[in-house]
């Protein structure tokens, strides 16, 4: 059975690894799901990441981040754009997340970068997920 939506399948083994306070979670390694790791670390969302294995076996392996009171630094995080319904905005109307204190993902021209960076550079695109 071939994976519908892979974007999905990566934030929810994180929402779900963050909830059951797991310290990692793996997920199927593409070129995609390391830019949205490499985002979720520069965001401060998540502590680090690995790329495991090699070939067709490759994996993401993320280190969960937990503040001082043991709850996931990720409190929420939602699919914006699905593959039956696509959400594109331009570059004046990104949404901001929690009035600026949570991050859209955006999928650009110049590539996978969140909201801030993508209002920064006068660039839309299509509306990835956002994370609080």
């Amino acid at each position: 059975m071939s994976m519908q939506d892979p974007i999905a399948d990566f934030l929810t083994r994180v929402r779900n690894a963050g909830a059951a306070r797991h310290v990692t979670c793996d997920v199927g390694a593409s070129r995609l799901k390391e830019q949205l790791a490499k985002l979720l670390v520069d965001a401060g969302y998540i502590e680090s990441f690995t790329i495991t294995g090699d070939g067709a076996q490759r994996s993401v392996s993320l280190r969960l981040k937990y503040g001082a009171d043991g709850q996931p630094v990720i409190r929420g995080i939602d699919r914006v754009s699905r593959p039956g319904r696509r959400v594109y905005r331009g570059a004046d109307a990104l949404p901001k997340v929690l009035g600026g204190l949570g991050t859209s993902i955006v999928s650009t021209s110049r590539g996978i970068m969140t909201d801030v960076q993508a209002r920064s550079l006068n660039v839309g695109g299509e509306i990835l997920c956002n994370v609080w």
